[in-house]
């Protein structure tokens, strides 16, 4: 960790207090490295090594418009482990329903929490409610925009499993056109040099204008829709659900929602040391029968998305101590 100041917060993570975590555009490497690193320290409170009441006495409000499981019920856990308290709106039961603009509902909710997480179907809506909040606001989702707590989870795995950041060769698989943890992911591996292989079908390849943002930061970026190919030399495959829900049309989804699928047989030819990683839900994309194989790492995705969830809460909140260790269990 950083050298902390007398009121026992570094000088590095007092940056974080108060802000919103909207965009993964607004953090350098040496601010992801500052989240890895209080994530480190809480690690054992999320492993139930130990106990915490970092958060005591303050309360997290998730606003979640679109169905989640994981997201929502991770940064719920994440604040509860920090011994903190929550409350929610989940779809359709709030006044944004009788026309409340989400400025006024940030206002609002700001009252009663002290930090927001809020998931929204349509993109920057999570932008304009945090026009309106005096707490910090943290980005859970937000259509096919961006998906930045999810980004850093996915980071912070590569980084466990891989044992370095730079000079990685990573495959993106899938929905590159709507998929928005691939999008946000993609923004914070360029910040270490990553060579990017992006596997789709034409009808989904990855927005022009990231593919922009990539050559404007000197990233190299193959599109290719051959997946047998691409798989044998990649450090990472990222790979990605069809996102239904995206289409504005029915049609076309059926047309490519079957289009690549990974299995024991299409790994032949992968490196051992292959991370292979999935924002979830997954359908077909990934065979079950790939779940035993070590290279398989999607639920350590899951379980590292509770650690950095906590690290971001007790961030904005200016909750870290000195040494957050948290408490010995009795």
């Amino acid at each position: 960790m950083a050298k902390t100041s007398r009121s026992g917060v570094s000088q590095l993570t007092q940056w974080f207090t108060t802000r919103n975590i909207l965009s993964v555009g607004d953090f350098k490497a040496r601010d992801l490295e500052t989240i890895f690193e209080v994530a480190d320290s809480l690690e054992p409170i999320n492993l139930g090594r130990t106990s915490s009441d970092l958060m005591k006495g303050l309360v997290l409000g998730t606003l979640f418009f679109e169905p989640s499981t994981r997201t929502r019920l991770s940064f719920e856990t994440a604040m509860l482990r920090l011994g903190g308290n929550v409350i929610n709106v989940i779809g359709n039961s709030s006044s944004l329903e009788k026309g409340e603009s989400l400025r006024d509902m940030g206002r609002v909710v700001s009252c009663f929490a002290d930090v927001i997480a809020m998931r929204h179907p349509t993109a920057f809506t999570v932008h304009e409610l945090s026009e309106g909040s005096t707490v910090p606001v943290i980005n859970a989702g937000d259509g096919a925009n961006e998906h930045p707590t999810q980004a850093m989870l996915d980071l912070y795995t590569i980084r466990k499993n891989q044992r370095r950041l730079k000079g990685l060769k990573v495959g993106l698989l899938g929905d590159l056109k709507y998929g928005r943890a691939a999008h946000s992911l993609i923004r914070v591996l360029a910040l270490y040099g990553t060579e990017f292989v992006l596997i789709s079908h034409p009808s989904l390849k990855l927005p022009e204008e990231l593919l922009r943002e990539l050559k404007t930061l000197g990233c190299n970026a193959v599109e290719t829709s051959d997946l047998r190919s691409a798989i044998q030399d990649l450090d990472v495959l990222y790979v990605t659900r069809v996102q239904k829900e995206r289409f504005p049309n029915l049609v076309d989804y059926e047309q490519v929602k079957n289009e690549y699928r990974v299995d024991l047989k299409t790994l032949r030819g992968a490196r051992r040391s292959l991370s292979i990683l999935h924002p979830l839900p997954r359908l077909d994309e990934i065979a079950s029968e790939v779940d035993a194989d070590p290279r398989f790492g999607c639920f350590d995705q899951v379980a590292n998305g509770v650690t950095i969830r906590m690290a971001l809460l007790a961030l904005v909140a200016g909750r870290i101590p000195k040494a957050p260790k948290g408490k010995k269990k009795k």
